[in-house]
């Protein structure tokens, strides 16, 4: 299994290169009933597209949807969905100059390495253009999770480099060119990443993505526990280097004290368990936090070797982006909702039959510290 396909119950395979003749995926295991038609994809699709902004990479592509199979007058059938996207804008003669190298912080050498042969063509199978369908795929999971569980997935940028938020407005989200929740501090980022792109450099983000109204109950005990699950999906992301669930790495600091969220038949008093307890959901938000390195195609020149082991010296030129967490937002959105949607199907199978255990208790208490 070469292992390009990832979910059980709910599977989503991708395929096809950055600058090949197009990009795919297949979803098998949607259930059948869920209306769906191909303007349905636009607007998570335009949220993660290269030239949004000047701050991204300029590629433009027009990043229409075919529905191949699957659905059938406007309605899954319950058979397995396929979609393509044709490429549409790649220049691979921007790539000419790294045939015979390997470009530092790449994927360049590991590829090579594993396979003998590369495609050098904006990364090939490494690009982010990958993640392009696992967004598509994530708008079916998003819909059908809305609909049957009434599970919302919206996500954030909530650290570029070293400056982070200094308030929280999800109605700033969208209408920033950095899904940034403070609108107050657009214009500093702008300045931030003009003055960063005319250096030739990049810098890392975080992104933070939350889900509401997850019902208690799913995920598994041990090998599929819902956090392990949440983070191996945010981990093949390409560029992430790290992974939180709730508080993350912030936990070591904290007393048991503080970190336990302790529950009133009100609701829990606070969240820093992220939502999740033994790998099984709680009832409370879902919170995934997930880091992104800086892009290593910058035009500052970098020391590397040639498919000879001779020294080389690389400067990335084409078109890229100085900040890859910017666009990142939609796909990590796009990874909760399959992952959360896979493992709703897997709890149907096994534990349809329990129903609602008493006592429910509610997410977490409106007010409640965190502290």
């Amino acid at each position: 299994m070469s292992s390009n396909t990832f979910g059980k119950l709910l599977s989503v395979t991708t395929f096809g290169e950055s600058h090949g003749p197009a990009i795919g995926c297949v979803i098998d295991g949607c259930p059948p009933g869920l209306a769906l038609d191909a303007g349905e994809f636009r607007a998570d699709l335009e949220r993660r597209a290269t030239g949004r902004s000047r701050h991204t990479s300029q590629r433009r592509e027009a990043d229409d949807i075919e529905i191949l199979s699957g659905v059938y007058e406007g309605v899954t059938t319950g058979t397995p969905i396929a979609l393509l996207i044709r490429n549409t804008d790649a220049r691979s003669k921007d790539y000419g100059n790294i045939l015979e190298t390997f470009r530092p912080g790449h994927a360049d050498y590991t590829y090579w390495q594993k396979y003998g042969v590369r495609d050098p063509r904006g990364g090939g199978r490494s690009s982010a253009r990958e993640t392009t369908m696992r967004v598509a795929a994530g708008v079916v999971a998003k819909k059908w999770l809305a609909e049957r569980h009434g599970v919302t997935v919206q996500g954030h940028v909530s650290q570029i480099g070293e400056v982070v938020p200094r308030g929280f407005d999800a109605s700033a989200i969208e209408s920033s060119p950095f899904f940034w929740p403070d609108a107050g501090q657009v214009p500093e980022l702008e300045t931030y990443m003009d003055a960063l792109r005319k250096s030739g450099d990049s810098v890392g983000a975080r992104v933070t993505v939350i889900a509401d109204n997850v019902p208690a109950g799913w995920g598994e005990p041990i090998y599929g526990k819902l956090d392990g699950e949440l983070a191996a999906a945010m981990m093949s992301i390409n560029a992430v280097k790290g992974v939180e669930i709730g508080d993350g790495f912030a936990a070591v600091a904290q007393r048991g004290s503080q970190h336990r969220d302790e529950m009133t038949a009100d609701g829990f008093l606070s969240n820093h368990a992220g939502g999740i307890l033994g790998g099984i959901a709680s009832g409370q938000p879902v919170v995934v936090s997930v880091a992104f390195k800086p892009t290593s195609s910058i035009l500052i020149p970098g020391r590397s070797v040639d498919r000879a082991g001779e020294a080389t010296e690389v400067v990335t030129k084409g078109r890229h982006d100085p900040c890859v967490g910017i666009r990142a937002v939609p796909i990590v959105e796009a990874m909760l909702a399959l992952v959360l949607m896979d493992q709703a199907l897997r709890h149907r199978a096994q534990c349809g039959d329990v129903g609602a255990v008493p006592p429910r208790i509610p997410g977490t208490l409106q007010g409640a510290s965190h502290d």
